[in-house]
């Protein structure tokens, strides 16, 4: 009698506790948006499965009440509740991130990452250490032995320690987060995640390439995502030779007026009132090069080639976007071209001229 109303009990708790989720879900739902109740809602089952494995299989292991359930009883509650403690410093850390968004606080998603990591493994340890503990090994003696142990150990292990070290170097000096982009002399891509031992990148083909984080802290890095206004647009003009100079000059000038005026081209005057607090607060270094501004528009003749004389045209576009980056650049080479139809010069291009010596043909005649 007393093991139906066990399962009776145990039945009806598994009900009531998904309708409560149910119920929760539904609450939770109405105040989405609050950012912890938000996460919460997208968090709910990662949290709940373990909470309620743990209850049920408590109350299973209660029920079956058996001398050799005891071994299984430990080592039960202790991977489930690493599994849950896991889950609820994740949330945890997933809420924080969230706050610091919000707020538009800048933020390193790959020390978040690590912080994930580092969790990971020290519950992974914890939990090695107890049952170590519950077999009855004898830690002092283990730690005695390390000696000569932690030797060989830490020989053996001698590049994942360097590898981890060097991930915290990277970390620290700040050289790409999670999402740059970056080249190096063997890849390009986007960084993906900023692991213990290595750093995984997504090249533009879609592949993922995994780094140790050795090679990465000790070569060149080009990140391209640590500039906040001015991607380059660098080209030759390339004109047809002529002694017309007022007109070389006036399509100079006009060129230069057109890219000065233009809404996406950088100069002065537009990231002047952008960044007129952050000049003046930092004096000891270059503004430029601090947060990756560039505004230098520069339009002259430049060279003179075999076939052309080049006028060098040489500016940056306000967005480092790629996609608008390219859409400025092609505005800009249409307005270049409407000036030089309305010119009297002309494009240049490579000719070759064949001259056939009819000579021999004529002396015949």
């Amino acid at each position: 009698m007393k093991d139906i109303y066990f399962l009776v009990a145990f039945v009806l708790f598994n009900i009531l506790a998904i309708y409560s989720v149910k119920f929760l879900k539904f609450f939770i739902f109405k105040h989405r948006k609050n950012i912890f109740f938000r996460l919460f809602y997208s968090r709910i089952k990662k949290i709940g499965i373990p909470l309620l494995l743990l209850i049920d299989g408590n109350f299973i292991i209660y029920f079956i009440n058996n001398e050799k359930q005891k071994e299984f009883y430990f080592y039960f509650n202790i991977l489930v509740l690493g599994w849950l403690f896991y889950e609820i410093i994740k949330y945890i850390i997933y809420v924080i991130i969230a706050l610091k968004l919000s707020h538009k606080d800048k933020i390193r998603k790959e020390v978040f990452n690590l912080a994930i990591h580092f969790t990971k493994l020290f519950i992974v340890l914890i939990i090695f250490i107890s049952i170590l503990s519950h077999l009855g090994v004898n830690f002092t003696a283990i730690i005695t032995s390390l000696g000569i142990g932690g030797a060989i150990i830490g020989l053996a292990a001698k590049s994942t320690l360097e590898n981890f070290f060097d991930s915290i170097r990277i970390i620290s000096e700040d050289a790409f987060h999670q999402g740059d982009w970056i080249e190096t002399k063997d890849f390009e891509g986007m960084v993906a995640d900023v692991g213990f031992t290595s750093t995984q990148v997504r090249t533009f083909d879609n592949a993922l390439i995994t780094v140790p984080n050795t090679l990465l802290a000790n070569s060149w890095i080009k990140n391209y995502s640590r500039r906040v206004i001015g991607r380059r647009i660098k080209f030759h003009l390339k004109i047809k030779y002529t002694t017309n100079t007022p007109e070389i000059n006036r399509v100079i000038q006009e060129i230069r007026k057109m890219l000065e005026k233009h809404p996406g081209i950088v100069t002065d005057k537009k990231i002047e009132n952008r960044f007129k607090k952050t000049i003046f607060k930092n004096a000891l270094f270059s503004i430029e090069d601090k947060y990756g501004i560039r505004k230098t528009l520069l339009v002259y003749l430049d060279e003179f080639d075999e076939y052309s004389m080049n006028i060098l045209v040489y500016a940056y576009s306000i967005s480092v976007d790629w996609e608008e980056w390219l859409r400025v650049k092609q505005d800009v080479y249409m307005k270049i071209l409407k000036i030089i139809e309305n010119s009297k010069l002309e494009l240049a291009y490579p000719t070759e001229e064949i001259y056939i010596n009819r000579g021999k043909e004529l002396w015949k005649n």
